[in-house]
């Protein structure tokens, strides 16, 4: 599956909801300095020139995350904005190998913790994710572990 609706203007993006042997997720929390504070996220990030969402993917979570993946499930394809063709991807990665994060400059602060599904969720009810793609992709996700 791969499409270039970034191509021009935005780049697609993907975020990942890792999910360890014992349920946890992978969630990060940083500073937000121009939304007035610290916010927590999920992995993930935007595409890089020629890159398939997994591809993607597979790169965000290894670099913000130290975490590399067996299993990969895609949750959904969502519009970024009305006014883009960027879409966000969403994913699940299960059977995880854990190694050190491999932080770009920029993302310095980043601090990885491993949190139950209930507790993440549970911060997303408190609003303290900033961005939309986590939060839709933890709802997938959980209803997807509630069912099985």
């Amino acid at each position: 599956m791969t499409h270039a609706h970034g191509s021009d203007s935005e780049p697609d993006a993907s975020v990942i909801v890792a999910r360890d042997g014992h349920g946890r997720i992978a969630v990060l929390s940083a500073d937000f300095p121009r939304h007035g504070g610290e916010y927590l996220f999920l992995p993930g990030g935007k595409a890089e020139s020629g890159e398939t969402p997994e591809q993607c993917a597979r790169r965000e979570l290894l670099e913000e995350a130290g975490v590399t993946a067996r299993s990969w499930r895609h949750l959904g394809s969502y519009a970024m904005t009305l006014g883009s063709t960027a879409e966000v991807h969403l994913f699940e990665a299960e059977q995880l190998t854990c190694g050190p994060q491999q932080l770009m400059p920029w993302e310095a602060d980043f601090t990885l913790m491993w949190w139950s599904m209930e507790d993440t969720l549970e911060a997303v009810g408190e609003g303290r994710f900033l961005l939309q793609g986590g939060p839709l992709a933890l709802l997938l996700a959980s209803r997807r572990s509630a069912a099985s």
